[in-house]
């Protein structure tokens, strides 16, 4: 493929940027990737196995010249390392992200770059529950969605330029509006994963008093909720703080569609049960035809793969 850009940086070294740096490898449309991590232990191990070109050690350093500059910081701290770089940003350059919440990323980093500098916000819709720069793979965005959120006064140009490079990764990419992401991705994710968390800690609970029977005897089902809630505690936390209204507005719709459950168990309504979960089963029928998922056992994940 062709090289898109001669110089990329990643703020922040844990899993996605690792995948993004294996996968832009693969692809051969990057010249130097240079890196930077806040902790020194991730930057020492990113260097010991090569993840970057060069590692180095502040932010302000790794986006001197970069034509793309890509946060993969928590949503959280956005804002200070966009605070932080924006002076060394070379003019033309392009930033971008990879948050699960656009809408409070735009307010955080808009205001810090410079004029000539083009922001670019984006997400890609895939991940594993592991993390730090040993944790990515190079396949992690194959056949997956990256959602690309253009401000209103993002250069179609850039915007073309990073839609090129995640689809030379391997992904597929869509264009959306940032206030429909975040509705979207508190439908499909971030109410999801607070479920999960809160399952997981019931559990751990009745584990306490049943001498962890929970966990000797997990089936599918709540190992698939721990796999979840596995995931890295200040991502989600952020994600939850920045994403509130839409959260919430999920979260309330689900405490209700609960309530009728709970009725129809109580009440020994079958036919509410069965004509409910027969809607629901469709969902994912839906998901394996739209080639996000397989019928396969284990969800087709290879022996021995923890993604």
């Amino acid at each position: 493929m062709a090289q898109i850009y001669d110089r990329v940086a990643l703020i922040g070294l844990g899993h996605i940027a690792s995948s993004m740096s294996h996968a832009m490898r693969r692809a051969g449309m990057v010249g130097e990737i240079v890196g930077y991590a806040r902790s020194a232990e991730t930057r020492e191990i990113a260097s010991a196995i090569g993840l970057c070109d060069r590692v180095v050690d502040s932010a302000s350093d790794a986006v001197a010249d970069a034509d793309l500059v890509v946060l993969c910081v928590p949503v959280g701290a956005m804002e200070a390392v966009a605070r932080e770089i924006g002076p060394a940003l070379k003019a033309g350059a392009t930033v971008s992200d990879v948050g699960s919440v656009k809408c409070a990323v735009i307010d955080a980093v808009g205001p810090h770059l410079p004029e000539g500098v083009h922001f670019v916000p984006a997400h890609p819709l895939a991940g594993t529950e592991h993390s730090g720069p040993r944790s990515g793979f190079a396949e992690l965005f194959d056949n997956r969605y990256t959602i690309i959120t253009p401000v209103k006064d993002s250069d179609p140009v850039a915007v073309a330029q990073l839609d090129a490079l995640w689809q030379g990764m391997g992904a597929l990419t869509e264009i959306m509006d940032a206030e429909r992401h975040d509705r979207v991705l508190a439908v499909t994710s971030h109410t999801p994963h607070l479920i999960a968390y809160t399952m997981v800690g019931v559990a751990d609970d009745l584990g306490r008093v049943s001498e962890s029977e929970v966990i000797k005897y997990s089936a599918t089902g709540f190992r698939d909720f721990t796999r979840i809630a596995a995931s890295d505690p200040t991502m989600w936390r952020d994600v939850f703080l920045n994403n509130k209204e839409a959260t919430l507005e999920i979260l309330g719709r689900f405490t209700e569609e609960l309530f009728a459950l709970q009725r129809a168990i109580r009440r020994g309504d079958g036919d509410h049960l069965h004509d409910y979960f027969t809607r629901t089963r469709a969902i994912r029928r839906g998901i394996i035809e739209a080639g996000q998922d397989t019928d396969a056992p284990n969800f087709g994940r290879a022996p021995g793969r923890k993604d």
